[in-house]
C-alpha cells in the first residue's frame, strides 16, 4: 500500500469516522451525563462492533447481507428499535437524577454496551465498510494485510471522533449547567436520536 492511498484515505476516512451519526450522538450525551472519561471508556464498544463488521468484509461474508432483504430488515428493525428505546430513556431523564449517586450507577461496560448495541444495529454501517474499504485494497497484493491496515487506521480515527465528540458533550454540559438547560439539552439529543432512528427504518441496501 504505497502512501498516495493513504493519502486519500485517511481523510476520506476520518470525514466518515465525524459524520453525525448514532454513535457520535450518544457519545455527546453519554459525556454530558457521566464525564469525559467514562463516555470515553464506552466508546470501546463502537470500536469493537466496528472491528467485527471489518473483519467480516474482509472475508466477504457482508455478501450475505447484501443479497439478504430478511437479514437486512431484521438488523435494521433491532437498530432502530434500539435508538428509539434510547431516545425515551433520555426524554424522560431528569436532570436532577445527574447527581453523583446517579452517575455512578452507569458504568463504563454499561455505557460501553450501549456503543456497541448501536453500532452492530445499524446494517448501513456494516454495508459501509464493504463499500469504502475495498476502494483502497490493491487487488495484487495481499488483500487481508491491507484490510488489517486500512481497519486499523479507521479504527484509530474513530478514537480521535470518538474523543472530539465526548469533549462537545463536555462543553455541552457547562453550556447547559441548569436543570431546565439540561432537560433542554437531553431532550435534543433524544430527538436527534430518534431522527436517526427514523432514518435507519427508511434506509434500503444499496
Amino acid at each position: 500500500m504505497d502512501l498516495s492511498t493513504l493519502a486519500v484515505f485517511i481523510p476520506a476516512c476520518f470525514a466518515l469516522n465525524m459524520a453525525p451519526g448514532p454513535n457520535n450522538l450518544l457519545s455527546v450525551s453519554n459525556a454530558s451525563r457521566y464525564g469525559f472519561v467514562r463516555a470515553c471508556g464506552g466508546g470501546i464498544g463502537r470500536l469493537l462492533a466496528f472491528a467485527i463488521m471489518i473483519a467480516l468484509a474482509a472475508v466477504g461474508l457482508t455478501a450475505v447481507l447484501h443479497t439478504s432483504e430478511l437479514l437486512f430488515l431484521g438488523i435494521k428493525l433491532v437498530g432502530a428499535g434500539y435508538l428509539f428505546y434510547l431516545a425515551v430513556q433520555l426524554w424522560r431523564a431528569r436532570p436532577e437524577a445527574d447527581s453523583e449517586g446517579a452517575v455512578a450507577s452507569m458504568s463504563r461496560a454499561g455505557l460501553a454496551r450501549q456503543e456497541f448495541l448501536v453500532a452492530i444495529g445499524n446494517p448501513k454501517a456494516i454495508l459501509l465498510f464493504t463499500a469504502f474499504l475495498p476502494q483502497f485494497v490493491d487487488r495484487t497484493g495481499t488483500v487481508t494485510q491491507q484490510f488489517a491496515v486500512l481497519g486499523g487506521l479507521f479504527l484509530a480515527l474513530e478514537c480521535i471522533a470518538i474523543g472530539l465528540y465526548c469533549y462537545m458533550g463536555i462543553y455541552a454540559r457547562r453550556l447547559f449547567a441548569r436543570p431546565s438547560g439540561k432537560r433542554l439539552f437531553n431532550r435534543m439529543c433524544a430527538g436527534l436520536l430518534a431522527s436517526a432512528a427514523s432514518f435507519l427504518l427508511v434506509a434500503r441496501r444499496t
